[in-house]
């Protein structure tokens, strides 16, 4: 009973942790905003307020946040009883600036929120950064003027010639709201001073006075010139719904024309662009569609002579939620997982909010991309959360409440929890059964993590209600760990035990430092290593063992270092030697396994001044398979000419040197092999010699798996839509959903024939373009097709199912087995099937006939049947002719193609019955040749294979007579002994001599005595069986619509005989009498009363 019981908690425990967290709240009205701040401008020293409204249940609490900093209310910050701020006076200089971002908090007993970023501009206008020029240009050319300030709110520039206002644009005179004022064709009345005007709300500033010189070419005609553009348009970032300037001016002769396009060679938006002046493009109320590549093309008129100038314009958007989060009901200790995705140009930034305050992340609270996840759910979780969205251009947020459900009927925490120490990954946890409810506990839940730093995972192991101890054995050695519990009852887990925290033991270390080697003489190597990171060396480090010897020699000398060492000077060695080092470090457990041998080779002696090993940094491994090397340039009077790189891994030979330039300093090597330990070599090169050589080795890093980072799953594409082309294309487009991946996004597309079960019928498409046509397809099919996106390694689910069906499409084959028959004279049945193709739906056929003379002059004969008909009476045909048919299929789209011609030959006044037709089909049309004689002509493998089906023919009907005469002589012999003995029984009479007065009537007896008797001429469908005649239901197999009834008006109804005749054909009449009926099979001589009459 006690096993049933734990069974049963453990099954409800089961339903508990999968089955309670998809209930959840899906609306969340306790408190919310009504009013929110929005951005504003305004002039120094005006007040302002700033509007914020909260809805929910009293009382709520509304404070105010600038860039971040709760504000303190004052004389100057006041806030109001609706919860809006007011500023008596704006500040704009100094530290006192009440510019920034404001936000306001609302507050009441369920959680807090934080309203989006409100922006308060105060209104400037600074100096001229940039001042207008004087020109010097020639009469009928082009002056160009610019100016520019930085203002807020943007300012509005007009331009002065000699102090008077110029009209912004004329048929000459053009001002760009960029500040650029452009004057086509100048006159010698436009010379003068000009100056520019900046304007707005807080200020009016005018820049410099700049001469226009105007210079009268003289007279004569101008020379031609080539277009060239002086003014183009700049690469530009524009905020949503503002207005872009593209500048395009150009010179030459005659006087180039200029135009508009997009490099993507879309269309440029025709309601809301316009040009401005001689070819300035305006685009008003940008959009995300607007941003592009649009290029300037200045065109010297009727000649191919064109300039193009490029420019870039990327619109920039606010942050958008595509996904909100929603509010969940959670039990304690259980999950929950908020989505929020959002989209913008430049990609928003997410964060989350918890109560108004930023989420604090740790081992249980988590952020995947966007995704926030937060396990073990205790009572301090209960609160409001918001996903926060930013970017340059603002922000936006969205809000959802966890509600944390606490059962009454649930146990008390796991007490007295301790741990101990076993080993350096292993401690022993133990605790004492909760006091109340400890009987209904069906399992107890570990939860371990890391107790130093920030954003340690958290683990956790489950294990049954039984064990009041566990060991936990994947611990790191020499670290410190934090343990709490939880007890599960089937209605509701048990708040947190206390935390314990302890030590694991250390362990010898992991793995040894890398070296980097350098000789600053010929008799020295200096030896330089990092100290071990905590996770390697797995203790606290209490001595280095550092080793050498040359390669020719065995003989190993060491030193031991204290644990503070870093380096090492090894001396009195031995000029151009190769010596190989290597180093083992310990704790107090005991000494690692020592490293790989490092080679290195000392300086030649010599007089001559070569330059120094270079400074070789610490070599950082970029991946698993690149390492970035860096150095210094080698101190010292030589000149360095370049320099020599070598690597190679640990055991191998050295790859081919590098040579690199003199400044050079940094290279990356790339094609390494995940986790090996290479040795990477640099000299400097001179004119002199190779200088002293620099060595360090380095392991690589594994390479981590996508799986091995918990990152979401991308968002399926959306929006997706088909749209069938022609018969054998569907044209898909889709939208790309909004996620954070600058990487390369790309895409699968899947198209299935709706209720097809053959997996080879299924296309896929891979496109990085957001639309496809797929191609191939089967006419008038519907089809499934869904989407998926790849980025970064990892694919979305597929996307909503849309359908769609190909257009129909004309006949593509022609009707199958299409066979003609001769069924009486000049009347034939031609059959036929319909194509064999998928979802065709025939109309009607359409059936061409001519004699072979007519088909020679080109004449047909046409007739058309439903598309439910696949048969048709062709009458009226001449005998002695030679007929040609063929047979098309259409339907609403076309026609198809006909079908191979099928060959009818009429005899010469021939007569044919419907019983015996002459068939003639498409098979048998290869057999037979057209000659320009116009005759048919049979080749020779047709007359071979007549020959030798005549043959086979002539050879069965031989063996047949032979079986037939052969059965005959055995039949007639038993028949004889058959008569004898019926003579015997009875008297004899007149009748019975005449039924028996001939071998013919003996054959008539023979054919009593078998089963049935058929005439199987088919003159008849007569049966005569033991007991009697049979007619048969099924009278004239012909063809029902031509047979003709015959009836024999000279039968007598007196003597109600039933005969059926037909010259040249032996017929059984029989007479129906009384007596007839009851003869039994037992009595063959009885049945030949009913046999009347024999007539040849």
């Amino acid at each position: 009973m006690e096993i049933f019981k734990r069974k049963l908690y453990q099954q409800c425990f089961l339903f508990f942790v999968l089955f309670i967290p998809l209930s959840g709240v899906f609306c969340f009205s306790e408190l919310s905003f009504i009013i929110v701040p929005s951005d504003i401008t305004v002039i120094p020293k005006d007040p302002v307020v700033l509007d914020c409204v909260a809805h929910g249940q009293p009382p709520i609490v509304i404070r105010w946040l600038r860039n971040g900093v709760r504000l303190a209310e004052s004389e100057r910050y006041q806030f109001l009883s609706n919860g809006s701020l007011y500023i008596l006076e704006v500040r704009r200089d100094g530290e006192g600036s009440d510019g920034g971002f404001y936000q306001c908090l609302s507050q009441n007993k369920y959680g807090a929120i934080l309203s989006q970023r409100a922006r308060l501009t105060i209104a400037n206008i600074s100096p001229f950064v940039v001042q207008p020029v004087p020109l010097e240009v020639t009469e009928g050319s082009v002056a160009r003027f610019t100016c520019q300030v930085t203002s807020n709110p943007p300012a509005t520039i007009t331009w002065e010639q000699d102090q008077s206002t110029l009209p912004l644009e004329t048929d000459r005179i053009t001002v760009l709201p960029n500040g650029a004022l452009q004057i086509q064709n100048v006159q010698l009345e436009d010379a003068g001073k000009y100056r520019c005007v900046a304007s707005n709300i807080g200020n009016r500033v005018k820049s410099r006075e700049a001469t226009l010189s105007v210079i009268n070419p003289g007279s004569g005609p101008k020379p031609r010139q080539r277009p060239r553009i002086i003014a183009g348009p700049q690469n530009m970032t524009a905020s949503l719904h503002y207005t872009v300037v593209l500048e395009c001016v150009a010179t030459g002769n005659p006087r180039p024309i200029i135009s508009w396009s997009r490099a993507d060679s879309k269309p440029i938006d025709v309601f809301n662009a316009r040009v401005l002046g001689s070819g300035n493009l305006v685009i008003s109320d940008v959009k995300p569609q607007h941003s592009g590549v649009y290029l300037c093309r200045a065109t010297t008129p009727r000649t191919r002579n064109y300039t193009i100038a490029a420019a870039n314009l990327t619109v920039l958007e606010p942050p958008s939620l595509v996904e909100r989060p929603e509010s969940q009901t959670r039990p304690r200790a259980g999950t929950a997982r908020f989505m929020c995705q959002a989209q913008g140009v430049p990609p928003p930034r997410i964060t989350w909010l918890k109560n108004g305050e930023e989420v604090h992340l740790n081992g249980r609270i988590k952020m995947y991309n966007s995704k926030l996840v937060i396990t073990q759910i205790t009572t301090e979780d209960d609160a409001i959360y918001q996903c926060v969205a930013e970017n340059e251009q603002g922000s936006v947020l969205s809000l959802a409440r966890l509600i944390v459900v606490m059962s009454e009927d649930r146990p008390s925490a796991p007490r007295n929890i301790h741990a101990e120490t076993i080993s350096s990954s292993a401690i022993l946890l133990a605790w004492e059964r909760p006091v109340y409810n400890a009987d209904k506990v069906i399992a107890y839940s570990v939860h371990y993590m890391k107790a130093e730093g920030l954003n340690n995972e958290e683990y956790q192991a489950v294990i049954g209600n039984d064990p009041t101890s566990y060991i936990i054995d994947d611990l790191e050695p020499s670290w410190n760990y934090s343990f709490y519990m939880v007890a599960y009852m089937p209605m509701g887990a048990s708040r947190m035990s206390d935390q314990v925290c302890q030590h694991t033991l250390e362990d010898v270390p992991l793995r040894t430092p890398e070296l980097s080697l350098t000789s600053h003489s010929p008799t020295d190597i200096q030896v330089l290593w990092q100290p071990l990171p905590t996770k390697l060396s797995r203790g606290h480090i209490w001595a280095y063992r550092l080793s050498y010897r040359t390669a020719a020699d065995a003989t190993v000398l060491s030193v031991e270092l204290a644990q503070n060492n870093t380096q090492y000077l090894l001396g009195d060695l031995q000029p151009d030697t190769v010596y190989l080092l290597q180093i083992a470090a310990a704790t107090r457990v005991g000494w690692c396994e020592p490293s790989s041998w490092t080679s290195h080779r000392t300086p030649k002696t010599s007089s001559i001044k070569v330059p120094s090993a270079p400074l070789l940094q610490q070599l950082e491994p970029l991946n698993c398979t690149s390492i970035l090397v860096r150095w210094q340039p080698s101190p010292g009077p030589v000149v360095v000419q370049g320099y020599r790189l070598c690597y190679h891994e640990e055991g191998q030979p050295e790859q081919p040197s590098i040579q690199l330039q003199p400044e050079d300093t940094e290279y990356t090597i790339s094609g390494l092999d995940p986790r090996r330990k290479y040795q990477v070599k640099l000299l400097a090169l001179s004119h002199v010699g190779d200088g002293y050589q620099a060595d360090q080795t380095l392991s690589t890093p594994g390479c981590v798996s996508i799986r091995d980072y918990p990152v979401a799953q991308p968002p399926a594409p959306d929006h997706v839509n088909a749209v069938a082309n022609s018969s054998s294309a569907v044209y898909l487009r889709w939208s790309r959903p909004a996620f954070a991946s600058r990487k390369v996004v790309s895409y699968t597309a899947r198209c299935t024939p709706v209720g097809l079960m053959n997996a080879s019928a299924i296309r896929y498409i891979q496109t990085t373009n957001q639309t496809v046509a797929i191609q191939g397809l089967e006419p008038n099919t519907r089809y499934e097709l869904v989407v998926r996106l790849h980025a970064d390694q990892l694919s979305s689910p597929w996307s909503s199912v849309v359908h769609q069906r190909t257009l129909p499409a004309a006949p593509s084959h022609p009707p199958e087995g299409v066979r003609a028959s001769l069924i009486e004279d000049g009347t034939a049945l031609v059959s036929w099937r319909k194509p064999e193709e998928n979802n065709l739906a025939v109309t009607h056929y359409t059936i061409l006939y001519a004699s072979q003379r007519a088909w020679l002059a080109g004449h047909w004969q046409t007739l058309q049947r439903e598309g439910s008909n696949t048969m048709v009476l062709l009458e009226r045909l001449e005998p002695g002719n030679v007929y040609l048919v063929k047979i098309s299929a259409s339907n609403l789209v076309g026609d198809g193609p006909f079908s191979t011609t099928v060959e009818l030959a009429l005899g010469p006044g021939s007569r044919h019955r419907g019983k015996s037709p002459r068939h003639s089909d498409s098979g048998s049309s290869s057999d037979t040749t057209v000659f320009s004689d116009g005759l048919y002509h049979m080749d020779q493998k047709s007359m071979t294979g007549i020959m030798v089906g005549v043959c086979i023919t002539l050879a069965c009907l031989a063996i047949c007579a032979l079986i037939l005469i052969n059965k005959g002589r055995s039949r007639k012999s038993s028949i004889c002994k058959i008569i004898d003995v019926v003579n015997s029984e009875r008297p004899h009479g007149p009748r019975a001599g005449l039924a028996l007065a001939n071998e013919r009537q003996a054959d008539n007896i023979e054919a009593l005595m078998t089963q049935h008797f058929i005439d199987a001429k088919g003159g008849s469908n007569l049966v005569i069986s033991r007991t009697g005649p049979v007619n048969g239901s099924n009278r004239g197999k012909r063809w029902q619509f031509f047979k003709r009834e015959r009836r024999n008006t000279n039968t007598s109804q007196a003597e109600n005989r039933v005969c059926l005749y037909e010259a040249g054909k032996t017929v059984l009449c029989y007479e129906d009498k009384v007596d007839a009926l009851s003869l039994q099979p037992a009595d063959p001589v009885r049945a030949t009363r009913g046999l009347t009459e024999l007539r040849g």
